[in-house]
C-alpha cells in the first residue's frame, strides 16, 4: 500500500510545481506516483507507509557507502554540534581539498561548491576565461546540470520528459553550445575544423550516465584529448557521477586520461549538498580572489558537508572496488539472462558499480540508440519491481547504482523479483 505517499503527493501538488522538487521524481514517465521516503539505512529505503525497498537509485549515485553509514553520520553529528554554517573558512575544507587532490593527480587545486550544476557552470566559466573563447562542445544526451548553456538536447530529466531544451533560456545563450553525438569523434573533429579558434572547451561524461549507462568506445576519449590539445581547447570531465564511483580516482584514473578540469558532485560530501571543480594549477589560479574569474557561495565549504565528505572519502580509500564491480557484473549478467529467457530485446551494460536496462536489440552507443529502447516494457518492469520492494530509477535514461552495502541476498531477491515480472 502507498496510501500515505499518495496523500502527500496530492498535497504537494498544491504547494510545489508538479508536486516534486526535481522533475524525474514525479514518476510520470513510468505511469506512477512518487514514493515519499521516511528513512534509509544501508541498501534499504523505507517509505512513509512503512514499505521497505532495496535501493538501486542511491540518491542518484552518491550513496556508494550506503545510506546512514555510521562513520559518516557520526561525522555530521559532531560537526553539527559545533554549528551548521560559518560563511567562513574551516579546517575540514582544507583537508577535503587535500584528499580530493591526492586522489586525482590532474586536480592540483579544487574549489568547493554546493552542487554538480554549480561545479559544471563554474568550470565552463573558468574555461572560457582561460582560453578567451566562448564556444562549448557538449554531447547530445549528456547532462551537466541545469545551467543555461548545458540545456541543449540534454539527458536525465529532460530526456525522460522529452523536453528538447527549456523555456527561459535565451537562444543566444545556447547558440555558443555546439552539439555532437556521444562516441562520434569525427563529428567533434568537424566542429573544430569549422570553429578552429572559437571553442573554449569540450565537456563530457567520461562514462555517460544520464541517457542510461553508455560506455565510451575505444579511442573516443583519447581522441577528444588529442583534439583539444591540437586546437588549444580545454577538456572538462564531468565526474559528478563517476567520480569516486568508477574508481577511487574516478573514470580518469581508470581510463588513464588526463582532463584539464574535473567536476564532482554529492559523493564528495557523503550525499550532502556539495560539489567541486578542480584541475591544473595554472587554470585554477584564475579563480577569484587569486584571479579575476568570479565564483562564490555562502555555503561553499560548509562544515557539515566537509565533515561528511572527509568521512566518506576516508572510508572509500580502503574499499575493494574490484570486488564490488565483479558482484555488480554478475548481477547484471544474471538479470540479462532472465530477460533473454523471456524473449525480450534487451541490453544491460555495466561498469564499476553501475548498470542500465535498455529494452532494445540495438547496441546503445549514443542518445539516438538509447531512444530505441521500448519505454512500455521499461514501465511494466519498473511498476512490478516496485510492487515487490525493488526501488529503481523511474526512467530508462537514468543509471542503476550499487553500493558497498548491497548484499548477495539483496541481489538474489532482486533477481527473483525480476523473474516474476510478467510482460
Amino acid at each position: 500500500m502507498e496510501t500515505k505517499s499518495h496523500e502527500l503527493f496530492a498535497k504537494a501538488c498544491q504547494l510545489i510545481p508538479g508536486g516534486v522538487n526535481s522533475p524525474v521524481r514525479a514518476c510520470k514517465n513510468v505511469d506512477s506516483k512518487p514514493l515519499f521516503i521516511q528513512k534509509a539505512s544501508g541498501a534499504t529505503i523505507t517509505d512513509v507507509d512503512g514499505n521497505d525497498y532495496i535501493d538501486f537509485v542511491l540518491s542518484w549515485g552518491p550513496m556508494i557507502l550506503g545510506h546512514a553509514h555510521p562513520k559518516v553520520t557520526a561525522a555530521i553529528q559532531a560537526a553539527a554540534a559545533n554549528g551548521t554554517s560559518y560563511g567562513a573558512p574551516c579546517e575540514a575544507e582544507v583537508e577535503l581539498a587535500s584528499l580530493v587532490c591526492s586522489a586525482l593527480p590532474t586536480v592540483e587545486m579544487a574549489r568547493m561548491v554546493n552542487s554538480g550544476t554549480e561545479a559544471t557552470m563554474s568550470a565552463l566559466r573558468l574555461g572560457r576565461a582561460y582560453t578567451k573563447r566562448n564556444k562549448l562542445v557538449k554531447f547530445i544526451g549528456c547532462y551537466h546540470g541545469h545551467a543555461d548553456p548545458f540545456l541543449a538536447q540534454a539527458g536525465s530529466g529532460l530526456a525522460t520528459l522529452a523536453i528538447p531544451g527549456t523555456p527561459g533560456v535565451p537562444a543566444e545563450v545556447v547558440s555558443a553550445t555546439l552539439l555532437a553525438p556521444y562516441n562520434d569523434l569525427d563529428a567533434v573533429r568537424e566542429l573544430f575544423k569549422k570553429h578552429p579558434n572559437e571553442i573554449a572547451a569540450v565537456i563530457v561524461e567520461p562514462m555517460a550516465a544520464n541517457m542510461g549507462l553508455v560506455l565510451p568506445k575505444e579511442g573516443f576519449l583519447e581522441g577528444l584529448r588529442a583534439l583539444t590539445h591540437e586546437y588549444g581547447a580545454l577538456l572538462i570531465f564531468d565526474e559528478v557521477i563517476t567520480g569516486f564511483r568508477a574508481a577511487f580516482g574516478g573514470a580518469q584514473a581508470r581510463l588513464k586520461i588526463d582532463p584539464d578540469l574535473t567536476t564532482f558532485g554529492k559523493i564528495i560530501g557523503g550525499g550532502l549538498p556539495v560539489g567541486a571543480f578542480g584541475g591544473k594549477k595554472e587554470i585554477m589560479e584564475q579563480v577569484a580572489p587569486q584571479g579575476a574569474v568570479y565564483q562564490a557561495g555562502t555555503l561553499s565549504g560548509n562544515p557539515l558537508a566537509m565533515a561528511a565528505g572527509l568521512a566518506t572519502l576516508t572510508e572509500l580509500k580502503s574499499k575493494d572496488y574490484d570486488s564490488l564491480e565483479k558482484r555488480t557484473q554478475n548481477f547484471a549478467q544474471e538479470l540479462l539472462a532472465i530477460f533473454k529467457t523471456k524473449g525480450l530485446p534487451v541490453q544491460v551494460p555495466t561498469i564499476a558499480s553501475m548498470f542500465s536496462i535498455f529494452f532494445t536489440d540495438e547496441p546503445v552507443v549514443d542518445f539516438k540508440s538509447a531512444q530505441t529502447a521500448d519505454q512500455k516494457l521499461f514501465t511494466t518492469f519498473y511498476k512490478q519491481m516496485r510492487a515487490q520492494g525493488i526501488y529503481l530509477a523511474p526512467s530508462s535514461f537514468e543509471t542503476g547504482m550499487v553500493s558497498f552495502c548491497h548484499t548477495d541476498e539483496d541481489f538474489e531477491k532482486t533477481l527473483a523479483c525480476a523473474q516474476k515480472v510478467q510482460f
